[in-house]
């Protein structure tokens, strides 16, 4: 049912135009994705790395003063990333001049592929570094919080005194009951590329789906605004459909019935 709508869905986003020009809101779409994939992607992956490794290491340091710091910085996280990414273009690009204020690529681009690569990591710096400041402290206090309620419980105490290593404890009794929660919060940013980040990419003129979605509600474009919100859907429906499968292998505490 999901893949038939889905295509339908498909279906008719290739005969619709958009209402601010003759091209089709596929087009349109799959033109604005490989650059909202670029940044999103490497920014969502970086930060979901980061807060589980930075997370695990402070639940090991409980207490100490990285922990108590982290703890303090945790605030910080509620600013957008779009707030923190004003003032890295006046401290980077205005001030200092050494990253480019925006865009995707230099203008001209350039015509050798390393030249172009590079211009184009000049370009993802700052928009990165943003997202990541946004979200480090509050990715890191979240899963720190879960690591540290599951390595308190009897099973760990138990396991600490039969003497097993700290590292098998983590594995069988840390990390092994939060892997649904892992795992959901990795579906769940996976899907959230597509709508991309709308206010960060129209404060660094990233040419994604996130600026794209903001020309849009200002041109009142229906189409292409319910093309991607209906897309974004599926893409919701069908994932949670596939974690519930999900679940019954990695937690034990599920099982499928016959």
């Amino acid at each position: 049912f999901l893949k038939d709508g889905l295509t339908l869905n498909l279906g008719r986003a290739q005969q619709i135009s958009s209402d601010s020009g003759s091209r089709t809101v596929r087009l349109i779409i799959l033109e604005r994705l490989p650059p909202t994939l670029l940044l999103m992607a490497t920014s969502n992956l970086l930060l979901f790395a980061l807060s589980v490794i930075i997370a695990l290491y402070l639940s090991r340091k409980y207490g100490s003063i990285v922990d108590r710091l982290v703890i303090a910085l945790s605030p910080l996280s509620s600013a957008p990333a779009w707030f923190y990414g004003i003032f890295l273009l006046l401290v980077f690009a205005a001030v200092l001049g050494l990253l480019p204020y925006g865009g995707m690529v230099s203008a001209p681009p350039p015509n050798d592929k390393w030249e172009y690569a590079l211009s184009v990591l000049r370009h993802l710096i700052l928009p990165l570094a943003a997202w990541l400041m946004s979200g480090i402290f509050s990715g890191v206090y979240s899963w720190r919080t879960f690591f540290l309620i599951f390595s308190s419980e009897d099973y760990v105490d138990m396991a600490k005194a039969k003497g097993l290593p700290s590292r098998d404890i983590e594995r069988r009794y840390i990390l092994r009951p939060t892997l649904p929660n892992i795992i959901t919060s990795f579906a769940l940013m996976l899907i959230s590329l597509w709508t991309g980040a709308i206010i960060l990419e129209t404060v660094f003129n990233w040419p994604g789906l996130g600026r794209l979605l903001y020309t849009a509600i200002g041109l009142y474009d229906t189409p292409v605004i319910v093309g991607s919100t209906v897309i974004y859907a599926y893409l919701l429906a069908l994932t949670v459909f596939v974690l519930d499968f999900v679940y019954a292998l990695v937690d034990p505490r599920v099982r499928v019935g016959s």
